[in-house]
Parts: C-alpha cells; sequence; structure tokens
C-alpha cells in the first residue's frame, strides 16, 4: 500500500479548515488540522507532514513567525493563506521560506491543484541505500569545484556539506548554473521556475537570489553575479 502524503493544516477559521480537509482527503491525501501557531510547531515535529497549508492570521503566533520556526530545521514546503483585504507581503513571506501562496476565498481546485504541483517539485534527500536507482542519463546533475546541485534527488552539496534548501531556491540554482555564464532577466527566470502557477513580480527572483548568496559563498571558480539593469548569471571563470 503506498503510504498518503501528509498535509497539515493551519488556521484558525474551523469550517475553511473543514472544507480543506475533506477535498484533500478526496484527493487521497492525509489531513491534520491544527488552529494555531505553538500547535502547528508540535504538530511538525509529531505528525511530520509532507506541505504545509499556513494561514497568516493565527492567535497567538503568526504564520510569518511559524514559518520562520518551521525553516530553522525543516525544508517541507510551505503554502501561505491570507485573507482577502489582508496586508500580505509576499516578499516577506518569500524571504521566511515559504513555496507559493494564495489569497482567500479561493477555489478549493486551484488549491488542490496548487498542493499537488509544491509536492511534484519537492523531493526530500533520501539516503543512498533507500534511494532505487536511476539511469545515470536521467539524473539531472551539475558540479563544479566545491558545488555539486542534484535536481534528480533535489540535492546541493556545498564544500563537502549538504545544505537544507527550499524547492524554489534549489530549481533557481540548477537552472542558473545548467546554463554558465548566460544572462536571465527576471521575468525569464519568474516564467521558468515559478511558471503560469505563480503571479508574482520579479522581487520574488531578488529574494530567492539572495537567501542563495546567503548560503553559498562567492568562489574562486563561479559565482552568483548580477547583470546591471538586466537580470542574473551563473559566472564560471575559465
Amino acid at each position: 500500500m503506498v503510504n498518503k502524503q501528509k498535509i497539515l493544516i493551519v488556521d484558525d477559521d474551523e469550517n475553511i479548515a473543514e472544507l480543506i480537509s475533506l477535498y484533500l482527503t478526496k484527493e487521497c491525501f492525509e489531513t491534520s488540522i491544527v488552529y494555531d501557531g505553538e500547535s502547528a510547531l508540535e504538530a511538525v515535529k509529531t505528525f511530520k507532514p509532507n506541505l504545509i497549508l499556513l494561514d497568516l492570521m493565527l492567535p497567538g503566533i503568526d504564520g510569518y513567525q511559524v514559518c520562520r520556526e518551521v525553516r530553522s530545521s525543516s525544508s517541507v514546503p510551505i503554502i501561505m493563506l491570507s485573507a482577502k483585504g489582508e496586508i500580505f507581503d509576499k516578499v516577506l513571506g518569500l524571504e521566511l521560506g515559504a513555496d507559493d501562496y494564495m489569497e482567500k476565498p479561493f477555489d478549493t481546485k486551484e488549491l488542490v491543484a496548487r498542493v499537488k504541483a509544491v509536492l511534484r517539485r519537492y523531493k526530500p534527500v533520501s539516503t543512498p541505500a533507500a534511494e532505487p536507482s536511476v539511469p545515470a542519463a536521467k539524473i539531472k546533475m551539475v558540479e563544479y569545484p566545491d558545488l555539486t546541485i542534484n535536481l534528480t534527488n533535489y540535492s546541493v552539496v556545498y564544500k563537502g556539506r549538504t545544505l537544507e534548501m527550499p524547492p524554489k531556491e534549489l530549481e533557481l540554482l540548477y537552472f542558473l548554473a545548467s546554463s554558465p555564464n548566460q544572462v536571465f532577466t527576471r521575468e525569464q527566470l519568474l516564467d521558468q521556475i515559478w511558471g503560469y502557477e505563480y503571479i508574482g513580480d520579479t522581487r520574488t527572483v531578488d529574494v530567492h537570489i539572495k537567501r542563495l548568496r546567503e548560503k553559498i559563498r562567492d568562489h574562486e571558480s563561479w559565482r552568483l553575479s548580477t547583470v546591471w539593469g538586466i537580470g542574473y548569471k551563473f559566472e564560471v571563470h575559465s
């Protein structure tokens, strides 16, 4: 029997939480509902979700803080939910590590589609022993001195250490590194990495580049380079 993927729903509106749970259960997901931030942080440890649907306005610890706490120890995908009219800072949400966001009221079918899309992109790093063999030709990987980016198992090894990295950051890094010295505009990167599923602005790209630079410093052989007035490139020195 295939293990169901687990979705943690964090929302203080019981009706909305129950509705989301109903639709996700119909799609064969296992769900758990909590109604405040503290319970959410506890559930992350005990329920071990594959994805978190996180409401912004929660009693006690708000959604931003929950996102920050979760990200300090886990790269589990997070979709943030905000009510229409609430001031939701997309850039702050993304800086804290959210993978996507939706505004209420939303179409439940679209929410389910977003959940599936984010889960498809995210594959936690598994141990080599547990990993099924993938034909070498199908492995999507780029290697540079002190840096290996593997899109097949969503892992990044930097200076001999595996980095925790949310899916979007990893995809952006892989996309740039797989086309060394090629300049991409912010619009091109937004379209390539976020695609039709994401209606955002180009600051989203800047935020993810900033977060990548905090984790991966410039190397003597390569670096994430800003091309002023245009966009970014993965610069490789010969």
